[in-house]
């Protein structure tokens, strides 16, 4: 596109106006429903994701698809998965401030299995073909050791009933692995263990790590550390700052720990029965950035 001025060089630069702090952009965000927005998109996401899968499993009703639209239209499908998994996760989010949970005893090790798997067929849809159906089983750890995660699990949680609210719990554990899947060079380790009355998971990454002055930023929502970039990343920047939400309206944290080039370790704590946080210890209404 050209642009073309009139061929006088001595015209005076209009002044700058300034813009008032509550301008309409800030106005609009602040004043719209998010809720009702995000709730609207379930339905649309929905009849997508329905005819997606249509098309692709009963071809022999709408005709057979060449091997490129195959890819095309698997491809389309897993985007609007992620879509819908984006959706149901602000939801949630929603839900936790409002103070709306459903807790049930479930067991930790197969809720985090569940989720490992789950985050691993978002980042490598095409590596959970092969996985396990059934159950945290020794096949299961297998196939994640030769996809280099290693699961390791304290006695005292095999077999222990965590009283939480599991879609939750499912949703920050698979946040964290997401995050680790993205920046690991190689590896990725998730340690479950019980500390003083807390129900702990580790992930720890080997990938490029985190400056200590960024440990406090990529908490904020629509966030990612430039820094972070020896290795392909790709996301919206919620998952960190919901899943610490999410924890703290559990009654739990997420704190980080890593050196620069040496990995991070998020660590997720969680009181083993529901202990919703007082006025005063509740997050924030809405997902604003943590300032200093």
């Amino acid at each position: 596109m050209k642009f073309f001025s009139s061929g006088k060089r001595n015209r005076r630069k209009a002044p700058a106006v300034p813009v008032p702090a509550d301008s309409g952009r800030e106005v609009f965000f602040r004043e719209v429903d998010i809720e009702f927005l995000v709730h609207e998109l379930k339905d649309p996401v929905a009849v997508i994701e329905t005819g997606l899968r249509t098309l692709l499993e009963r071809q022999e009703s709408f005709g057979a698809l060449t091997p490129r639209q195959q890819r095309v239209l698997e491809r389309n499908l897993r985007n609007c998965r992620k879509a819908r998994d984006m959706i149901h996760h602000l939801l949630e989010i929603g839900r936790s401030q409002a103070g709306c949970f459903f807790p049930c005893a479930f067991q930790p090790e197969p809720a985090a299995c569940r989720a490992v798997l789950d985050a691993l067929e978002t980042v490598s849809p095409a590596v959970c073909d092969e996985a396990p159906e059934n159950g945290f089983q020794d096949a299961t750890r297998a196939f994640f050791l030769e996809h280099g995660i290693a699961v390791r699990v304290a006695p005292e949680v095999r077999g222990a009933q965590l009283m939480q609210d599991e879609v939750k719990f499912r949703q920050i554990v698979g946040n964290l692995v997401k995050n680790a899947l993205h920046h690991r060079r190689e590896r990725l380790e998730i340690h479950v263990a019980v500390e003083e009355g807390l129900l702990a998971v580790e992930v720890t990454d080997d990938g490029p790590g985190i400056k200590p002055e960024h440990h406090r930023t990529i908490f904020q929502r629509y966030t990612q550390v430039k820094e972070c970039t020896l290795l392909p990343r790709s996301g919206h920047g919620l998952g960190l700052a919901g899943a610490r939400i999410l924890a703290r309206c559990m009654g739990g944290d997420i704190t980080v720990r890593s050196v620069e080039e040496q990995g991070a370790t998020f660590r997720f704590v969680l009181p083993l029965t529901v202990q919703q946080p007082t006025e005063a210890e509740a997050p924030a209404t809405s997902m604003k950035e943590e300032h200093p």
